[in-house]
């Protein structure tokens, strides 16, 4: 072996912006795509489109000044001539590219203005006799500031000075039929010319294929581990006496779906346990998730301890309250609402009865959690639309539930990865178990922890979401929790038409409106901003609200959207819901919650602009009643072949879990969880739609390696997850 680069500490804060902070983490950068400059393409071959290196005599260049200043240079070899032209160039570059000067180019071949052409080609001067590349070049991600040669030089550095030993068992690889790592990591950076390069920039090689396969097993073992380790702490244990919850059922002008008792039941137990619940309980549009958190309320309520529901809107969070006020008021429970729109006397009040315990059920937004607010003996969290809020968001109000110390012992010593944690797609922070569970240093070698990972009391924790989750991105994103799914609809639900309409005939939908109005029926016309926008002219709700207004002298109308003051939104919102309202025009500030089941029809303006989800929540507004309801989806034509597909699947499906599916394959795991908003870290290699077949693989292989083989388990965690710092969820 040789010895190892120093790398200056400039370029140390570059690497760590890609979060490369340590050497091993250079074997695992790997490229992005690759260049071929082993072959050379004769420039009378060459087609627009394709990539290719050529070579020839500069027999031009020259600055040119329109419509911009220029460089352009005419690459000749044997009578037939390629163009390479430079928007950005320097006086060094001229002198390469001078009169007279063999050249070899590498870019994309494309028809301009003085015919074939490359734009900014990577160039260098060459002689006749000068030999190609003997492997296909490797592209990077880079940051500003560090150049493709010295990122190239520091991972050759590390892959001649560092050992690539396998982290997996020999059986297993055998068993599992995967390629050696050492040998993968080796083809990826740098492979020959016999390997096709399609297979590499598809990563569907068998090394690419181990890489993969060795992610989504880091990802597993890390949420198995967190999994076991929760059983370590301590929550308080919350008995299911149903004196409440029967009482509540027994009420309610409804029976519960078998889905419900289920998915309640399920809960029940795990409130039951003296270690955090951590469930997900997941139900498509109008399922019902909300009865079952209030039976989940009741149950720890009736154990002496306190009730925190959030929820991401005002709007949400008040549904809630004002549905569970009306449940709970017979049972002598009176929920508290808290929300940042509050005058300052209210806030205080509602804050000074929950420290004092005086209050047992706490809804409300971002505002439970503020750092004034304090519960008395906080039982259980419940937080509904749950990949809306930050992870610092979530945490904060699971620490307020830490009212007690207690140590319970821990007579095994398990596998766990306090400080060994992944940064672009696995489990928990190292801040975060810092901050709850005493965590110190990495670990490192022999160390097999003996004590229990938490010395405090903590609530339980009931997550919802409204958006369903396809099987594949929840056996990844959420093998550390446990998931709950309402997967019927109550009865007498009657399902909602969809129909496409082409902003053409705008004037036959707003009839359409008018009609439903004066049968009595209510509506919704929802539109996607809210104010002016000069690049997407799209119709604000603004515009449509005065429109519709001068359409409709004859109806009451109101608008709702967030910029509107929180008390003039729950004016509107009450007066709708009252049915003093026929005609609600909204931005999607209405997409969750909004629960009146006499409004029946619903328009949806510039539907090609939204996501597939946020379709099916909006769509889930109407269809609350016994009445027929529709849903219109007015879109504006040229059409995108993305909002072609995503209109098309909204029409032909009600399956929220169908949707989320296709939503998967559209979009990505990144945008469909949230990821850019809540901190959901993505895998960086693994697709989990298009390598479904590696993660069930890899999920056996988890549990077998914590079972037969922990020394691996925990060196293959400490290869894929050291030093590195990103949230998945709490």
């Amino acid at each position: 072996m040789g010895q190892p680069t120093k790398i200056s500490p400039v370029a140390l804060s570059k690497l760590a912006k890609l979060g490369i902070h340590q050497r091993a983490d250079l074997l695992l950068h790997l490229p992005l795509r690759y260049e071929d400059e082993t072959h050379l393409a004769p420039i009378a071959s060459v087609q627009p489109g394709e990539t290719v290196q050529v070579q020839g005599v500069i027999t031009l260049s020259e600055v040119a000044f329109r419509p911009r200043r220029t460089l352009v240079c005419r690459l000749e070899e044997n009578s037939h001539e390629l163009y390479l032209r430079f928007l950005n160039f320097y006086p060094s570059q001229q002198k390469q590219l001078a009169v007279g000067k063999q050249i070899r180019a590498i870019g994309e071949v494309r028809m301009g203005h003085y015919g074939l052409e490359m734009v900014h080609p990577k160039c260098r001067a060459v002689d006749s006799d000068t030999p190609l590349q003997q492997s296909l070049t490797p592209v990077y991600p880079t940051t500003a500031g560090l150049s493709q040669p010295t990122l190239r030089k520091l991972i050759f550095n590390a892959l001649e000075t560092l050992p690539l030993s396998d982290t997996l068992p020999d059986a297993l690889l055998k068993k599992l039929k995967l390629a050696d790592f050492a040998a993968s990591i080796q083809i990826l950076h740098n492979p020959t010319p016999d390997i096709a390069a399609s297979t590499l920039e598809q990563r569907s090689h068998s090394a690419w294929r181990r890489i993969k396969f060795d992610e989504l097993l880091a990802q597993q073992l890390s949420m198995r581990v967190h999994h076991r380790e929760r059983s370590k702490r301590i929550a308080p244990k919350l008995a299911a006496h149903q004196n409440l919850t029967e009482r509540l059922i027994k009420d309610l002008p409804f029976v519960l779906t078998k889905a419900q008792q289920r998915t309640f039941a399920e809960i029940s137990h795990d409130l039951a346990q003296p270690h955090p619940m951590q469930r997900l309980l997941l139900g498509d549009v109008g399922s019902g998730k909300t009865i079952v958190a209030a039976l989940a309320a009741l149950q720890a309520i009736e154990n002496g301890y306190q009730v925190a529901l959030m929820a991401p809107t005002e709007i949400l969070a008040e549904q809630h309250y004002l549905k569970l006020r009306d449940w709970l008021a017979p049972l002598g429970i009176t929920p508290v609402w808290l929300s940042g729109s509050q005058k300052k006397k209210e806030k205080q009040l509602a804050a000074e009865h929950i420290a004092s315990g005086e209050t047992l059920l706490a809804i409300g937004t971002h505002a439970l959690f503020q750092q004034q607010i304090s519960f008395h003996k906080l039982g259980l969290a419940i937080v509904d639309e749950q990949h809306k809020f930050g992870v610092q968001q979530r945490l904060a109000l699971r620490n307020k539930g830490k009212f007690a110390k207690s140590v319970r012992p821990d007579p095994s010593a398990e596998l766990r990865t306090e400080g060994v944690v992944e940064g672009q797609g696995f489990t928990e922070n190292v801040a975060r178990q810092a901050h709850t569970h005493g965590v110190q240093e990495p670990l490192r070698g022999h160390e097999r922890p003996d004590e229990p990972a938490s010395n405090s009391n903590e609530p339980h924790q009931l997550m919802m979401s409204a958006t369903p989750i396809p099987r594949t991105l929840a056996m990844s994103y959420y093998a550390d929790l446990d998931v709950s799914v309402i997967d019927e609809l109550p009865p007498g639900r009657t399902p909602v038409i969809t129909k496409l309409v082409s902003d053409e005939r705008r004037d036959e939908v707003i009839e359409r409106v008018r009609a439903a109005c004066m049968e009595g029926q209510q509506a919704y016309w929802v539109c996607p901003l809210i104010d002016e926008s000069e690049t997407l002219q799209l119709q604000t709700a603004i515009e449509t609200d005065e429109s519709l207004r001068a359409a409709f002298p004859e109806l009451n109308i109101g608008l709702v959207h967030g910029k509107l003051d929180n008390a003039e939104k729950a004016r509107v919102m009450v007066a709708f819901k009252a049915n003093e309202l026929q005609l609600l025009v909204a931005t999607t500030v209405i997409e969750v919650g909004v629960d009146v089941p006499n409004a029946s029809l619903m328009v949806i303006d510039h539907a090609e602009r939204m996501g597939l989800a946020q379709l099916h929540q909006l769509r889930g507004r109407v269809g609350r009643g016994a009445a027929q309801s529709l849903c219109i989806l007015l879109y504006q034509q040229p059409l995108s072949e993305l909002a072609r597909a995503r209109l098309k699947i909204i029409f032909e499906s009600t399956d929220g879990f169908a949707i989320a599916q296709h939503d998967l394959q559209l979009r990505g795991p990144g945008e469909l969880l949230g990821a850019r908003q809540s901190g959901v870290a993505m895998l960086r290699f693994a697709d989990i739609s298009a390598d479904e077949d590696l993660l069930n693989q890899a999920r056996q292989a988890a549990d077998e390696l914590l079972r037969d083989y922990p020394n691996a388990a925990r060196a293959h965690l400490q290869r894929w997850m050291a030093n590195k710092q990103d949230y998945l969820h709490v």
